[in-house]
């Protein structure tokens, strides 16, 4: 088992088009972490780099203690799970998940022992004799895990493995990875562009925007606790709510106004010493549509955070509603109980949960409070 270390990485590719610039990670023993971000923002420039299938422009990589910029890949005790499986097509898995050991010439009994111990862990063991194109997606995904974790490496790194599968398949194997994380014990670097993929397997998530990180820390502190815009707007489903406003203060209350609403800051936000410098100026309020509240007793008892909108669309998600409101021209989303008696049309007041409201800096994105 070994940690990830990496120090001022840095990716240039020719015409002087850089993918990832200054990259500072540490990445614990036996840990889980999700690299997270839109296409285009380096994430899986970063994992080859660490498997050593892309040459770093600048920088220190260490696996472990050994420094490994100039280590071939085949010698950096990783394995990798690709997004497309890369199955050889004409070998049975049973083949196929010990091709690495035969690579390596180990002892054909150790083979067969390894092989068989992997595919019982994978649920696999029916399947050996079987050939790639006789298999699900899922089947499949198992026997690139396997091939991977027959090599018993010290570090995991799996490169949007769950992509190409089904929704339902998606989920299953989301629990699956999660658990043989577990069972293995070993560091799983792994790569997506879905945040509930991230929110949901990984010990850390490292949130990146082209090239550069944006926050890391665990899955609720970046719900709860974002660093900028656009983690606030890229962690979370539905996304969270925007509203261009500004500061005002009366007495001694501040407020963030929009329109012809003005909404109390709570004292736990911060208050002179956060806010003072910030009068007048133009900021941005994040709320989650499930800190909209729709229900009258909040209501009554939050009358300055009420505002009317109206209902545009609703969506029915199952066990609860999305609503779609317009107020003016602010355009926001509410999650509410499924049994909400709302139709489109409909004029209707919500009320912002204050304690849970964000505040941006308009100019630069930085969080001014969480």
């Amino acid at each position: 088992m070994a940690g990830i270390s990496l120090k001022n990485i840095e990716k240039i590719y020719p015409g002087n088009v850089t993918v990832v610039e200054g990259l500072n990670l540490e990445i614990n023993d036996g840990e889980f972490i999700v690299l997270v971000g839109p296409s285009g923002c380096g994430k899986s420039t970063t994992l080859r780099m660490i498997a050593g299938l892309e040459d770093i422009s600048g920088g220190e990589l260490y696996i472990g203690d050994n420094l490994v910029n100039d280590v071939s890949p085949k010698d950096r005790d990783i394995s990798m799970v690709f997004q497309n499986y890369a199955l050889y097509p004409h070998m049975t898995v049973y083949k196929n998940i010990g091709f690495g050991l035969n690579l390596r010439k180990e002892d054909k009994k150790l083979i067969d022992k390894k092989t068989r111990e992997v595919a019982k862990i994978l649920d696999i063991e029916y399947l050996l004799n079987r050939k790639p194109k006789e298999l699900s997606g899922g089947q499949r995904q198992r026997v690139a895990l396997g091939r991977a974790m027959v090599r018993e490496p010290a570090v995991f790194l799996l490169d949007e493995p769950l992509s190409n599968l089904d929704a339902k398949l998606r989920a299953e194997m989301r629990g699956e990875i999660t658990k043989l994380h577990r069972r293995l014990g070993i560091t799983f670097v792994y790569v997506t562009h879905d945040q509930i993929e991230a929110m949901t397997m990984g010990d850390r998530i490292v949130v990146m925007k082209d090239g550069y990180i944006q926050q890391v820390d665990k899955p609720m502190a970046l719900y709860d606790s974002p660093a900028n815009l656009f983690v606030a707007g890229f962690i979370g489903s539905p996304q969270m709510n925007f509203i261009d406003s500004t500061i005002e203060k009366k007495n001694d209350q501040y407020y963030v106004k929009f329109n012809d609403y003005s909404i109390p800051i709570p004292k736990s936000k911060g208050g002179e010493k956060i806010f003072e410098s910030y009068i007048g100026k133009n900021v941005v309020l994040g709320i989650r549509p499930e800190h909209i509240c729709i229900e009258k007793d909040f209501l009554e008892k939050h009358e300055e955070s009420t505002i009317y909108t109206q209902v545009s669309l609703q969506e029915l998600m199952g066990a609860e509603v999305y609503l779609y409101v317009n107020c003016n021209d602010k355009k926001l989303t509410v999650r509410a109980s499924a049994d909400t008696m709302v139709e489109s049309g409909d004029m209707i007041k919500i009320g912002i949960d204050e304690d849970k409201m964000h505040l941006f800096d308009k100019e630069t994105g930085k969080t001014i409070c969480n």
